[in-house]
């Protein structure tokens, strides 16, 4: 990043951001302030890809893209930063979305990585940054971000789209709630996803507008602007609801207990090899619906089940799915794909 983009007056900066600047809430001082950020973005899917164009276009200095998925066809109806080319050439999506974003904005940074947040890498990949962005598509992945988050005393928006469904909210370590205090545990059982049950991209850019417009707020120091609640809004059925997360649960394992289980790794679901091209993944005590589940999954490749398992093919790939939330997934002996494969069909 060039040292004169720290001021917004240089270089014809003034310009480019001359609306945001005029914006009382911003200002110069707030714009200087956004180019000296940095943001990580966990995930570039939907919301990822739209809140990356968003911040990009408002001049975060600094965004780190971190995904380990490829732009697919399907993708474009909502992940806003990747064409048809990228979808024909399988690219990379935190690759594909770094070359849109210095596209849109070269005045800025951004770091691609292309890797699976685990326990292993959570310090290289969000230790130096100022805020840390939700773009996952499962709970999994959020609780590890909690953990880290709520350790290092490091502000993160959490972020949900799926179906008509839109969702977000500040968590503030020692301020506000946690992830932990308002879900103290991850959803059990068949969890819906854009897989299985499709996702309108106006939802995806409600949930994205809502939570850039909050990391503005952390990041020109605004926080008495923050709201302090989880809000969310069914867009199809005009719905829309409010919980307070003003203040941290006082019996919360993370906030608390300062027990940083998924950081550990100590909830994360066990995973193996599993014979020749094969991976097994071991959920414990995860019931799964597999009638329900088969019927979500018929439109995406062939099913097939009885009582004691579901199994499920896509090429390349055959996912054998038991009751108790356990899966061998075939064709792949790729860890990170197997637990991308299981969030997007089956859900984290």
């Amino acid at each position: 990043m060039r040292q004169d983009s720290l001021n917004p007056a240089a270089s014809g900066e003034e310009s480019r951001y001359s609306r945001q600047l005029l914006f009382r809430g911003i200002g110069v001082q707030g714009q200087a302030k956004l180019a000296a950020a940095r943001v990580a973005i966990v995930g570039c899917g939907a919301t990822g890809s739209a809140l990356a164009a968003l911040l990009g276009r408002s001049g975060v200095g600094m965004i780190r893209i971190i995904d380990r998925d490829f732009v697919e066809t399907s993708n474009l109806q909502r992940q806003s930063l990747f064409d048809e080319a990228d979808a024909a050439q399988s690219a990379p999506k935190a690759i594909a979305a770094s070359r849109k974003l210095a596209a849109l904005n070269s005045h800025i940074a951004v770091d691609p990585r292309v890797d699976d947040l685990t326990p292993e890498n959570i310090e290289d990949l969000l230790g130096d940054a100022h805020l840390i962005m939700d773009g996952t598509d499962n709970f999994e992945t959020r609780y590890l971000i909690n953990d880290f988050a709520v350790e290092k005393s490091r502000p993160w928006i959490y972020t949900a789209a799926v179906g008509s469904y839109a969702a977000s909210m500040n968590i503030l370590p020692g301020q506000t709630a946690c992830l932990t205090c308002i879900f103290p545990d991850s959803p059990n059982g068949t969890i819906e996803t854009c897989e299985t049950v499709g996702v309108l991209n106006s939802a995806v850019t409600m949930a994205a507008s809502m939570a850039a417009t909050e990391a503005l707020k952390i990041l020109t120091g605004a926080e008495e602007r923050l709201r302090r609640t989880v809000i969310s809004y069914d867009i199809w059925q005009n719905e829309r609801a409010e919980v307070s997360a003003a203040t941290p649960r006082p019996d919360c394992r993370t906030c608390h207990g300062r027990d940083f289980v998924h950081l550990r790794g100590a909830r994360k679901a066990q995973i193996t090899l599993c014979g020749r091209n094969s991976v097994q993944i071991h959920e414990s005590r995860r019931p799964i619906d597999l009638a329900e589940l088969s019927r979500a999954l018929k439109p995406h490749g062939t099913v097939r089940y009885t009582e004691f398992l579901l199994k499920f093919w896509r090429e390349p790939y055959e996912i054998t799915l038991f009751p108790d939330g356990r899966a061998i997934i075939k064709g792949t002996v790729d860890k990170g794909l197997a637990r991308s494969l299981y969030a997007r069909y089956v859900g984290i």
